[in-house]
């Protein structure tokens, strides 16, 4: 029963993730934070390792796209060295709460506060001026910082990095989610080789990660489906909802886990 509703989670929300343009991860951290009784260390895994594995197909899908330039190159370096550091920062921070519940909070926290500038911003955005950084130097330090928070919460961070790579790069919500792409795949690949050389993999069940990989891959690929179907409108509605959504899961997940000091 637990493996089905963790596969009917993942599914949806990898298909209004793929919609809506997000990705799955920054639904599916809140989520399992919310309804499932597993520790951060398993959630955190699980839901990083299962945006890694959406991040691939998708990368494989774009192929034809992709266009690997001095920014993005050094987007994905900042990427792979905050990949590391996020996970160092998370077994800090664990190890430093003494409990389960405080490093929850703290993930969760960052993510109302980060969801929430998201929301924000996109509401404000036609009367915001973009920026345009060149140097490879704050590029390297931006991949950094999105590295370390895909990592730390176990997200991905899809609208988070597009918001960033938007404002700083004034790049187009294409390139954007290109880049963005290339940050969560390097960040998320050396947060995994980081867990396993620590020997810091916490214990989790196989078929529950294989289940949930598989149904991302479907819900993805099902997403891309209806999205062709979809007007930018209903797309822009879809996106603001969930943006909604998720900081209310997120400020119930705060006093979850609150509640549980």
């Amino acid at each position: 029963m637990l493996l089905s509703l963790f596969a009917v989670v993942v599914l949806i929300a990898t298909i209004v993730g793929s919609i809506s343009g997000i990705g799955g991860g920054v639904l599916i951290k809140p989520v399992m934070d919310a309804i499932f009784p597993m520790t951060t260390s398993e959630i955190s895994f699980l839901s990083g390792t299962t945006v890694l594995t959406m991040t691939v197909v998708s990368l494989l899908r774009s192929r034809k796209e992709l266009k690997l330039d001095l920014r993005t190159f050094t987007l994905a370096l900042g990427g792979a060295c905050g990949g590391v550091l996020g996970k160092q920062v998370f077994d800090i921070v664990k190890k430093a709460a003494g409990n389960d519940a405080m490093v929850g909070l703290v993930q969760n926290i960052i993510m109302v506060l980060l969801t929430l500038s998201v929301f924000i911003y996109t509401m404000k955005k036609a009367k915001i001026a973009t920026k345009n950084f060149k140097s490879p130097v704050f590029s390297l330090a931006i991949g950094l910082l999105l590295g370390i928070l895909s990592s730390f919460l176990g997200i991905g961070g899809g609208p988070i990095n597009i918001m960033v790579l938007s404002y700083f790069f004034s790049l187009d919500t294409k390139s954007s989610a290109m880049a963005s792409l290339f940050v969560i795949f390097f960040s998320q690949v050396f947060s995994l080789f980081t867990s396993l050389i620590t020997n810091t993999v916490p214990s989790f069940d196989w078929k529950m990660l294989i289940l949930m990989m598989v149904s991302a891959v479907i819900g993805s690929t099902m997403g891309r489906m209806f999205s062709k179907k979809m007007d930018n409108k209903a797309v822009d509605k879809l996106f603001m909802a969930l943006m909604a959504v998720i900081i209310a899961l997120s400020l119930y997940n705060c006093f979850k886990f609150g509640m549980a000091l």
